[in-house]
């Protein structure tokens, strides 16, 4: 072999690179995402944890809690598309194409913005119907319980003591005033359902109860067993108050007559003595004794169907979603099983997500100003990997969160 074959297998070319064969930009920016990833990882997990930890059927459906499954899978494709425009930007810059780069950027920018838009819109939608990140504000309860119905009176209360002498005298529906139909509400509703709840010795019966007034004031859902139970209430009832409505107008006649004598006492031989003007005297006081009796036996019955008369009325909105959702002026509280639950995590995770897409809409407003060449190319390709991260949580918020 010669010498010069010795002479080219034994020398190798070395290159020396004074850092790693990465930009410092992007190696940060690595490391930064990598805490990002377990950052959602953990939230992510705890929801998944939370969501099929739950008691089947407990766990609110999209539409228990208004999210419109278009509306997340348009700002689905909204940050789909945003992605892309990012990538032509990048590309358009690295061939010192500046204004096809800021094209690109506005649009990017632009999607973004929209995206946050459609998410302020949602949550509006939430926070209209009692839905907060916290509990100051809430309307919203896990279950029917006598906190619940507290919450419940105080709010009818309070809608009773700001009613307007005009407001108490506006029709609202079902042959009713306002004032009316928040007394009925009161009445027969919330006042019926504790008095009832507390009497029973059933537990069962009570949270059943308890249900059923719940159910009444909102549900998403129709359910053919509650429906059921308050129409066979609403027939129960019907027997004894007119019995006890018979017993009041007998009594009134005898009153009416008893009083007609007491006032015209009759002349000569038909004049009524003091002996029997005392008797009817303490007849009178013994009738109206048995009707007062009688009608604190019938005040509740009534009370109680007129609540069943408006909860049951032959309205298919009602009927479908409840008074609270007829009647949206109440803004009574409502329940929602793991609905609280549901509330703060839904906040966390799309209240973070949205944190760092105005983070990445800043860092594009940075550069949106000025001449995006071929020297702002890293900046781009590091704005971008920070926004394709971005829009890889939302692909897995999206499915939890709209579908599941």
């Amino acid at each position: 072999m010669s010498d010069s074959h010795h002479e080219h297998d034994g020398h190798i070319k070395l290159e020396y690179h004074p850092a790693l064969p990465l930009p410092l930009g992007k190696l940060c920016l690595w490391l930064f995402l990598s805490t990002e990833i377990m950052f959602f990882a953990g939230l992510i997990g705890a929801y998944v944890v939370l969501r099929f930890g739950a008691p089947t059927g407990t766990w609110p459906a999209p539409h228990d809690v208004y999210l419109s499954e278009p509306l997340g899978a348009l700002n689905t494709f909204v940050l789909i598309c945003s992605s892309l425009a990012i990538v032509l930007c990048l590309e358009a810059a690295r061939k010192n194409q500046a204004d096809s780069a800021k094209k690109w950027l506005i649009v990017t920018f632009t999607l973004g913005c929209v995206f946050l838009g459609v998410k302020a819109f949602e949550y509006q939608q939430k926070f209209a119907h009692g839905i907060f990140p916290t509990k100051e504000h809430r309307r919203l309860y896990d279950q029917p319980d006598v906190y619940y119905v507290s919450a419940v009176k105080v709010r009818l209360e309070e809608l009773k003591s700001g009613l307007t002498d005009e407001q108490k005298e506006e029709e609202v529906g079902h042959g009713m005033t306002r004032g009316q139909f928040i007394d009925v509400m009161m009445t027969g509703g919330a006042q019926h359902a504790a008095r009832a709840a507390t009497q029973t010795d059933n537990p069962l019966e009570a949270q059943a109860i308890l249900d059923s007034l719940a159910y009444a004031v909102w549900h998403h859902a129709p359910s053919e067993y509650q429906v059921t139970r308050l129409r066979n209430e609403q027939k129960s009832i019907e027997a004894p108050l007119a019995k006890l409505e018979e017993t009041l107008k007998s009594l009134d006649a005898k009153k009416a007559e008893i009083n007609g004598k007491l006032t015209n006492p009759g002349e000569g031989d038909d004049k009524l003595t003091d002996e029997q003007m005392t008797e009817l005297r303490v007849e009178l006081g013994t009738l109206m004794q048995d009707v007062a009796k009688t009608e604190v036996d019938a005040k509740p019955l009534r009370e109680r169907k007129a609540f069943l008369d408006v909860v049951l009325a032959d309205d298919a909105h009602l009927l479908n979603h409840g008074i609270s959702h007829e009647m949206d002026w109440m803004k009574l509280p409502f329940v929602i099983p793991s609905g609280n639950m549901w509330a703060s995590t839904y906040f966390l995770l799309t209240g973070f997500h949205a944190i760092h897409v105005i983070v990445g809409l800043i860092i594009f407003a940075i550069v949106l100003f000025g001449t995006l060449d071929a020297t702002k190319a890293n900046y781009l390709e590091n704005a971008g990997l920070y926004w394709h991260f971005v829009d890889l949580v939302w692909i897995f918020l999206f499915p939890m969160l709209y579908l599941f």
